[in-house]
């Protein structure tokens, strides 16, 4: 459930279900605050599960199923999966480091499956693992004015510099806690976590004090992102290798694609996949998984396509044959073969650049 409903039916936004959470889905014009958020900056309400893991043995327990590796240090952080025994991506997560314990960030739907999956795995070791959801308020600041946005009304601490990184300060009379992402909009990006009781706070500081910033939804989010080149969860990680989506800033390859403590694939994960992540320029919108063909042959298929408010045509993420060498393609779109570009990604060159573009 959104923590701030109210703040975003006033500023009329229309909402929706994302993986069991309430979020916001746009504000009337989607279009508008896309190209607000390119040129500036914008304001999105994430909507993430979220796991608090504390015990002497946290660490090494994260650390022990994840992909990456965990930072010891406090103010820390890193993108991670969660692989099952095939490989297959499960969860994706954001981990964060702190004095006492880790905040862990989940796509909504896979807070309480993670929870479960590793309280059952923990044996002797000292670690509690809750779901902590409710408890904090996590917002998004994206756009090439992030920093300045940040700036103008973070108390006590400098923005963070280096990615995944995060200090401590106030907004207002509440406390905050400010990550620098890692630019999956292709542009420069913040996380802003509070406590669930200064949310509403929090976020009306973030659009209206100092530079004023748009607030924006869901759907501009997936534009943005696909924009950028960034593969999300629910359209193209889950149940993917990683290395189909080239994710090298997920995967340390000393440790391999962990489930439990069993190392799973390192060959799967170091070789060439059998397939690849490609970007697509079309005249019409086709669905997801809409068919790709080169010629005759069927070669792959689209994962997520949008309307580019900024590239003023449809867009699309395709999962397609690694080798396939081909500029033009078309693509299966209310039962005819449409003609489509191969295009390089990302599609938009932003003020930062995404860490999950794929790197093949």
């Amino acid at each position: 459930m959104t923590l701030v409903e109210a703040l975003h039916e006033s500023h009329g936004a229309t909402l929706e279900d994302r993986g069991g959470v309430r979020v916001a889905a746009h504000y009337g014009r989607p279009e508008r605050t896309h190209l607000a958020v390119r040129n500036v900056v914008g304001v999105i309400e994430m909507g993430y599960g979220v796991l608090t893991v504390a015990g002497e043995d946290r660490i090494e327990f994260v650390d022990n199923v994840v992909s990456n590796r965990v930072p010891s240090e406090d103010g820390a952080g890193c993108y991670a999966l969660l692989c099952d025994p095939q490989g297959k991506i499960e969860t994706d997560l954001y981990i964060y480091t702190t004095a006492e314990r880790l905040l862990i960030f989940t796509p909504p739907e896979r807070a309480e499956a993670v929870a479960e999956e590793w309280s059952a795995k923990t044996f002797i070791q000292d670690v509690d693992i809750e779901v902590a959801t409710d408890e904090f308020g996590v917002f998004g600041v994206h756009g090439p004015k992030a920093t300045e946005k940040i700036a103008s009304v973070l108390n006590g601490a400098s923005t963070p510099e280096s990615e995944l990184t995060f200090v401590r300060g106030s907004m207002g009379d509440d406390g905050v806690t400010v990550v620098r992402d890692d630019g999956l909009t292709g542009e420069e990006g913040y996380t802003v976590v509070c406590a669930a009781n200064a949310a509403e706070s929090v976020f009306d500081t973030l659009i209206n004090n100092g530079l004023n910033a748009a607030p924006f939804g869901h759907r501009t989010w997936r534009a943005l992102t696909l924009e950028a080149g960034t593969p999300l969860f629910e359209s193209e990680l889950r149940g993917r290798i990683p290395n189909v989506l080239g994710l090298r800033n997920a995967l340390d390859f000393e440790k391999g694609c962990y489930v439990g403590q069993e190392v799973v694939s390192r060959v799967e994960n170091r070789g060439q996949p059998s397939r690849r992540l490609v970007g697509l320029a079309l005249d019409d919108r086709p669905e997801s998984g809409a068919a790709v063909f080169d010629g005759d042959g069927t070669v792959g298929e689209v994962t997520r396509a949008v309307e580019s408010p900024l590239c003023e045509r449809p867009l699309a993420l395709a999962l397609v044959e690694f080798g396939l060498d081909a500029a033009e393609l078309t693509v299966r779109i209310d039962g005819e073969e449409r003609a489509a570009t191969v295009e390089t990604l990302p599609f938009v060159e932003g003020s930062d650049r995404s860490a999950r573009l794929p790197a093949y």
